[in-house]
């Protein structure tokens, strides 16, 4: 048998060769490529290559053209004298039957690009900047410009990148394994920025299966789904007064007021058929819309790549792409720089908590449940048909947390506002008996999870100084903004939904029903120092049939907008940062669509004009007034004068800051109240500082002329008190002077 072999594949692994022909190769490099070899005619290079549909293949080096001999079925090889690995430069010419030629550098003459320490750490789920080694990077090796492709997939029998460069045949460029690590390998020369490609994955019972790439920077817009070689972005940032300023910033005892954006919704083109704006499009008008209204951070719905629209972006399918709606990676750090230039922060929404099932993404990536669990008990959600993250798994903990690392890292994000987070935390999460599988200790409790988030914390917080984390998180879980090394999650802030539900619920109210739910309105400050909470007035309640802001209010038109203004006064000057999603600014009727839009018209209304310039002065009061902000952790910073007159639907409280105080009061029926009284802190005169029922805003007028003065007259446990008329379903924000 040894006689039928031919000479050039004599130090070849007969099983190597059978897996090559066969279509399962797992060390192509082993094989392929140029070889040490010595033959009678002396030391040498055997070079090798594989087409299988070629007839030909010549060496081209030196301006020479070597003929490859035909050694196996679309296998070539060729023994070149005296030749060493660091001087043979080659490449590959194919001829086929119809005398087509192709011509190709090869890709299995170089070393791999990871190196032992990567693939260790990323075993070990430590490789906390593993988006630099992973997927499709632009690099030069040995001198020759080309890619290098990575991906886990360690069940897969091969893997082969394919792509417009090899015709999408899995056949011609497979990778090679890296040992145990289940990461596959391969640097294919002469590629560049724009190619699209996939991996095809041969599962362990022989199916093919075509997959994007987890970790590729950019994608095809759907509903197409291949990988775009890019890289990671490149941007001249002029930032650094802001990254530097951010890093001393302690945002708990500062302002934080939150414009949150969709930004293929905020505003379209209607002129060029209701186009999306791009990122660079966005940047100026988001920048002046922000500055404008006192908002000094930009919440953005995600940006990473989605194929499904109506999921807005939280079933992602790119989770280190940026989606292409609205331009490349280096648009988006555009718009990001931007903002940063003008003073404006920005937090992104980040989705570790789920995935969805397309076929093309993650979803059983090398034909086993690789990403999330096999149980669906455990690995799928009912109610949204997503899928679950495997956190106790060392590669996938890696892959979430080298994601959220990326986003701060190579776009300059501020914030990651984590969603959905109960789902994460909680086993039986939406969940009957029998459809959860308990703990190891019988709990309900994601330990895995609940490791994981700890972990994204305290990466985050240790390596990007002055970012900080949200937990959109729905449940009386203790301890979301409580430090890891005192036993929290660690984040650093939490969306207190019970306040925006509680509160929404009582706006809903008719004024006369108010009084018997007076306690909606004041539960909140019951676990207000529980957490460091933010208030959100988000896209969670104006979408899906829950109409707008302006539908939840009850009355004629008149009365929705006096309202509105009276609770965008209430979430300003309650303790808490401030979220307010896009187009509540000016009252917008309908319900939010993502499919188009914002109705800017109707901000031209004069009543709906006035309710934004009246959103316009409470943002900048907020920012200018330390009392609503500087003590809003401490109990000492906000006092309630009277919380408890549900029959005329009125609540007064002081907040304090830097030596400052405000008196807040809310009317919240469409009575006039002439001469009611309530308690003050100090002798003085408190002007009236905002009073929503003011004529430009567009209310009747009703107010106090602009302050008063105390008087000596014991009331609510305050030595002095003042004499208001308070308008009607109106807020008076005074200070004292």
């Amino acid at each position: 048998m040894a006689s039928d072999i031919h000479p050039l594949l004599a130090e070849v692994d007969s099983g190597l060769l059978r897996s090559l022909l066969d279509d399962h190769c797992g060390d192509p490099h082993a094989l392929l490529g140029a070889h040490a070899m010595r033959t009678r005619a002396g030391k040498g290079l055997c070079v090798r290559a594989y087409h299988p549909d070629a007839r030909r293949a010549e060496l081209l080096v030196s301006g020479k053209a070597l003929e490859m001999e035909p050694v196996e079925r679309g296998l070539f090889a060729v023994f070149v004298p005296g030749a060493r690995h660091a001087e043979l430069d080659y490449t590959i010419r194919f001829t086929f039957s119809d005398g087509a030629e192709h011509t190709r550098q090869d890709p299995y003459r170089f070393m791999p690009t990871l190196g032992d320490v990567d693939l260790h750490l990323a075993g070990e789920g430590r490789h906390l900047r593993l988006y630099e080694k992973m997927g499709a990077h632009l690099r030069t090796v040995d001198g020759v410009d080309g890619v290098s492709f990575s991906v886990w997939a360690p069940n897969a029998r091969r893997v082969s990148l394919i792509g417009n460069f090899n015709n999408w045949d899995g056949r011609l460029y497979p990778m090679r394994l890296m040992g145990a690590s289940g990461i596959w390998e391969l640097f294919v020369p002469g590629l560049g920025r724009g190619e699209l490609y996939k991996y095809e994955i041969m599962t362990h019972d022989g199916r093919l299966r075509i997959k994007s790439d987890p970790f590729a920077f950019a994608m095809e817009l759907r509903p197409k789904t291949g990988s775009v070689i890019w890289g990671l972005p490149r941007h001249d940032w002029g930032d650094g007064d802001w990254m530097a300023e951010r890093a001393r910033r302690d945002l708990r005892h500062g302002p934080m007021s939150i414009y949150e954006v969709h930004l293929g919704s905020w505003m379209r083109s209607p002129d060029e058929g209701n186009r999306w704006l791009s990122y660079r499009e966005l940047a100026p008008r988001l920048v002046d819309h922000l500055k404008s209204h006192g908002f000094n951070f930009l919440e953005l719905m995600p940006v990473a790549e989605h194929a499904f629209d109506p999921s807005w972006g939280y079933q992602v399918t790119g989770y280190f792409s940026p989606t292409c709606r609205y331009g490349t990676p280096e648009d988006l750090c555009f718009l990001i720089d931007t903002l940063h230039r003008n003073g404006i922060g920005v937090i992104v929404d980040w989705v570790p908590g789920h995935f969805p099932k397309d076929d093309f993404s993650l979803r059983y990536f090398d034909g086993t449940a690789l990403y999330e669990h096999a149980d669906p008990r455990q690995g799928e959600h009912q109610d949204w048909g997503t899928l679950i993250f495997n956190y106790g798994r060392n590669e996938v903990r890696n892959y979430l947390l080298s994601n959220a690392l990326y986003w701060l890292d190579c776009f300059h994000i501020d914030g990651l506002r984590v969603d959905a987070v109960a789902s994460m935390i909680y086993l039986d999460y939406s969940r009957g008996p029998g459809q959860w599988v308990p703990n190891q200790y019988g709990g309900k409790e994601n330990l895995e999870a609940l490791s994981f988030l700890r972990e994204f914390n305290t990466e985050v917080y240790a390596h990007f100084p002055g970012a900080f984390t949200v937990a959109e998180e729905s449940t009386s879980f203790a301890g979301v903004t409580r430090p890891v090394h005192l036993g929290g999650l660690g984040f650093g802030f939490k969306w207190d939904m019970g306040w925006m539900n509680d509160t929404l619920r009582y706006f809903h109210k008719d004024p006369v029903h108010r009084r018997y739910h007076h306690n909606d309105l004041t539960f909140g400050m019951l676990y207000q120092y529980s957490e460091n909470f933010i208030l959100p007035l988000s896209h969670d309640e104006v979408a899906q049939g829950k109409g707008s802001l302006y539908d939840k209010m009850p009355g004629d038109h008149w009365q929705r907008l006096a309202n509105l203004r009276t609770l965008y006064a209430y979430l300003f000057t309650h303790p808490g940062k401030k979220l307010l999603f896009m187009g509540a600014e000016f009252g917008q009727g309908r319900e939010w669509n993502f499919d188009t839009s914002l109705d800017w018209h109707e901000a031209g209304e004069p009543e709906r004009a006035g309710l934004q310039r009246f959103v316009r002065d409470l943002g900048q009061l907020y920012r200018q007034e330390p009392a609503l902000w500087a003590q809003e952790l401490e109990p000492t910073g906000f006092h309630w004068i009277d919380c408890n007159d549900a029959d005329t639907g009125v609540v007064s409280y002081v907040r304090w800051g830097e030596g400052r105080d405000l008196l807040v009061v809310l009317n919240l029926t469409p009575v006039v109240r002439q001469g009611y009284r309530i308690g003050a802190p100090r002798p003085s005169w408190y002007r009236e500082l905002i009073n929503s029922d003011a004529a430009v805003y567009g209310g009747s007028n009703v107010g106090n002329g602009g302050g008063v003065h105390t008087r000596t007259r014991p009331m609510h446990g305050h030595p002095f008190s003042l004499e208001l008329t308070l308008p009607p379903i109106g807020a008076l924000i005074l200070r004292a002077d």
